[in-house]
């Protein structure tokens, strides 16, 4: 590997972003040279002609790679990937953007002083797509350098979400395959519902993590993502495959997350309870065996009104009537 720096940008049908996010990569100052491995994964709009246009102007940069038919974001994430050819890769989603020229300097001088370190991370703020507004930066308060075995709980169950984001982050590509060479299938397995978890905690497992307290990156919120989407079935799908995947790795790396568990079981039966799809509370009563979880009194009470037809149709409808009725004060 060449003492250079990966950038992965991966992008679909992002036409009105591409630009921003690939300018806020370019505008970088780093002591350290760097290459943009694009991953365009067959858009059907313009994006893949920006891409062409950005690889044609800058051709000792940029590598595009345009995929003949949609891979997904699972396979296209770890192809580019495997692709990289520097010390360090970095991440850049299609429709975010860095807004510090010297995000890269500053989290390779990190590393390249603090050998242990697998993975820095900084702070980011909250774009609005629609409104252009932009939220107070989520606060990450890690110390400078933290063993990362101690933050692989925190990484692995993310409950506040902002523990890291890792298009904020600088890694090392041996460690990344490393793990990857060891677990494919923990990368690879599109039922696990996400790529940067396994990244971060292969990274904390192997090494201490970084942190800067800079605002390095703008975070685009605003669109009609997989887990803000407003329909119970979908939301469903997703709370019991991210929880799948924490269970795997709190498994593999040996965290207790019971507490975790727990908590997320109720969440996983109120899916069910919203969508009214008795196949929903199936597959609650399956994942609460699966999941080993205590069921305290809440779940309990909530797993008993949905196996009476009757019941739930009554509870759903004082739900309604409830939410109605805050409305209105509002």
């Amino acid at each position: 590997m060449e003492n250079i720096i990966s950038v992965v940008i991966l992008t679909y049908n992002q036409q009105d972003t591409i630009g921003r996010a690939i300018d806020s990569v370019l505008m970088q100052k780093c002591h350290v040279p760097y290459e943009i491995i694009i991953g365009e994964d067959a858009s059907t709009d313009n994006t893949r002609a920006i891409c062409q246009e950005y690889a044609a102007k800058h051709p000792d940069i940029i590598r595009l790679f345009c995929n003949e038919r949609n891979k997904g974001i699972t396979d296209n994430y770890f192809d580019c990937l495997l692709q990289c050819r520097g010390k360090y890769i970095a991440d850049c989603a299609g429709d975010d953007f860095w807004i510090d020229s010297e995000k890269l300097e500053k989290e390779v001088c990190v590393m390249e002083s603090h050998p242990n370190v697998t993975m820095v991370i900084t702070n980011w703020q909250l774009y609005n797509e629609q409104t252009k507004q932009i939220s107070p930066s989520r606060q990450c308060q890690h110390a400078p350098i933290t063993p990362g075995r101690d933050m692989l709980k925190a990484i692995i169950t993310q409950k506040n979400m902002s523990v890291f984001h890792l298009c904020t982050a600088l890694y090392r590509t041996d460690i990344f395959r490393k793990a990857y060479e060891e677990d494919i299938q923990m990368f690879r397995n599109k039922d696990l519902c996400s790529e940067d978890m396994q990244i971060a905690s292969a990274m904390a497992w192997y090494g201490d993590i970084a942190y800067l307290p800079d605002v390095t990156l703008n975070y685009s919120v605003g669109g009609k993502g997989v887990s803000n989407i407003n329909d119970s079935e979908k939301q469903f799908s997703f709370v019991k495959k991210s929880t799948i995947l924490n269970q795997y790795l709190a498994t593999k790396y040996q965290i207790d997350i019971r507490d975790f568990l727990n908590e997320r079981i109720f969440e996983l039966g109120m899916h069910a309870f919203r969508s009214h799809q008795r196949k929903l509370y199936e597959e609650t009563l399956a994942c609460e065996k699966a999941w080993q979880v205590e069921k305290n009194k809440k779940y309990r009470l909530l797993m008993t009104v949905m196996r009476y037809e009757g019941l739930w149709r009554i509870a759903l409808a004082v739900r309604r009537m409830v939410v109605s009725l805050k409305r209105q004060v509002r």
